[in-house]
């Protein structure tokens, strides 16, 4: 019948030694993509409210002035010129900020120039768990 053909056989082909970097440049894009939504969201935020010019003037029998918390260098608390212990100091503000009416619940905090940072934010943080509607942070000029 008819004359068969030769099979031809071709030979493989060597080993692909490129990097296929397409699944990386994704995956990069990605991650650039998650920590560009992540990041403005990681960012703490502390709201400040800029007093006016000039100075505040209270009335003279010293109502509706802001409770004074002192922190000393060492980072002993005076609340009112009173030396307050570390457990007692939530619990003292919560009675006096509830001896005010609401809306006048302030505290004026004036740390120690020496004051531990982190200390003050400790304060701050007691201060905000008892019940003060606004802080204030006062410092004497250098």
């Amino acid at each position: 019948m008819y004359p068969r053909r030769p099979v031809v056989v071709k030979p493989q082909s060597g080993l692909q030694s490129d990097i296929n970097v397409t699944p990386l440049v994704d995956v990069v894009l990605v991650l650039l993509i998650i920590f560009m939504v992540v990041t403005p969201l990681m960012r703490g935020e502390l709201r400040l409210q800029i007093p006016p010019s000039g100075e505040v003037e209270y009335p003279p029998s010293n109502e509706g002035a802001p409770g004074l918390v002192r922190l000393s260098a060492d980072g002993r608390l005076f609340l009112e010129g009173e030396p307050v212990s570390e457990a007692d100091y939530v619990p003292r503000l919560r009675a006096f900020l509830a001896a005010r009416p609401r809306g006048e619940r302030e505290l004026f905090f004036q740390p120690d120039a020496q004051a531990s940072y982190a200390r003050l934010i400790q304060a701050l943080d007691g201060a905000k768990a008892a019940g003060a509607e606004a802080m204030g942070i006062g410092v004497d000029p250098p």
